[in-house]
């Protein structure tokens, strides 16, 4: 199958599209490296260096290479920041998804994957958070995922268009030694906790410690890259049997103090941990229930075990210590 991948370069797409590459599908990347890297592009895919909010150079890609299949990833991605910027969520990313499903449309694509986000349910009835839960997005990222879902809607039923929403809260680990996870700012904190363990910080900051939780910090779902690739993958090719949403998570959470202390066993570093203040906002427990995708297509995670995700990660940011720049 001929697919393109919106923000191939990013952390998550880069691992599909090499994913995608190993089965033998022919792969398109379209990324304007605002936050992807060019170095975590497979060589054997297809690059084009091209915003989504420029109407004409997805036309000209969609024109030239004639995907079959789409899969979005290209998005910003920060729930404290969409707070922050509200127009810049659900401006950018409404409007440039709806380039890409116009052009779409009048090229004949029939199928189309959503990275969405587990942000939809900022306040779930039941954890785990099943797929069938009500949505209240927790920030403007969430309602931007939320308005794609809605149009992803209408053009399957107007047009045809078959599609799968894929969400899930935070990815980690790394695929291999050569791509893994590099933000700027970083925010998540497997890698935050890492850049400790490197010389990079002084310190982590636990917002929290008195959470009705075991250990009093916070819960939270963490999922390996590749699982994450293997779930959208499995979606894409399931497409020919109707549109579907699934909720992707672990099987379980981890929390804040369980991470660091993971952490310190992988690295071998002590990791200096300091208790700060609560964030404004952040719920006690949030874990993503994956039980529908495993029923009806099979997915079970290859890296449930956290000491599994982070030593991949580790691998990873001791090959890379400063990035894609090294």
């Amino acid at each position: 199958m001929k697919i393109l991948v919106t923000g191939g370069a990013g952390y998550i797409g880069s691992v599909v599209v090499s994913e995608l590459l190993k089965m033998g599908d022919e792969v398109i990347v379209f990324d304007n490296l605002s936050q992807g890297h060019r170095e975590a592009v497979h060589p054997d895919a297809v690059f084009i260096h091209a915003d989504l909010a420029d109407r004409a150079a997805v036309d000209d890609a969609l024109h030239t290479h004639k995907p079959e299949a789409i899969m979005h990833f290209a998005s910003n991605t920060l729930v404290g920041e969409s707070v922050e910027k509200p127009f810049l969520y659900l401006g950018d990313n409404v409007r440039n998804a709806l380039n890409l499903l116009e052009s779409a449309v009048e090229h004949g694509v029939r199928r189309f994957i959503l990275s969405s986000t587990a942000n939809l349910f900022d306040d779930p009835e039941e954890i785990p958070i099943k797929a069938e839960e009500r949505i209240v997005p927790g920030s403007p990222y969430g309602e931007s995922k939320f308005i794609i879902e809605r149009l992803l809607h209408w053009m399957d039923r107007l047009y045809g268009l078959r599609y799968a929403a894929l969400r899930y809260f935070n990815a980690c680990g790394a695929a291999h030694e050569d791509l893994g996870e590099q933000h700027d700012p970083e925010t998540h904190l497997i890698p935050l906790v890492l850049q400790v363990a490197l010389g990079q910080r002084e310190k982590i900051v636990i917002f929290g410690d008195d959470y009705p939780t075991p250990d009093g910090t916070c819960i939270r779902d963490y999922i390996h890259v590749v699982d994450l690739a293997q779930a959208h993958i499995l979606a894409l090719r399931a497409l020919e049997h109707g549109s579907r949403t699934y909720n992707l998570g672990n099987g379980r959470g981890f929390s804040v103090k369980e991470v660091i202390e993971t952490a310190r066993r992988v690295t071998g570093h002590p990791i200096p941990a300091q208790i700060g203040p609560r964030r404004p906002g952040d719920p006690a427990v949030l874990i993503a229930s994956s039980e529908k995708i495993k029923q009806e297509l099979g997915w079970q995670p290859q890296y449930p075990d956290l000491e599994q995700i982070i030593a991949t990660a580790w691998a990873w940011h001791q090959k890379h210590p400063d990035g894609y720049a090294a």
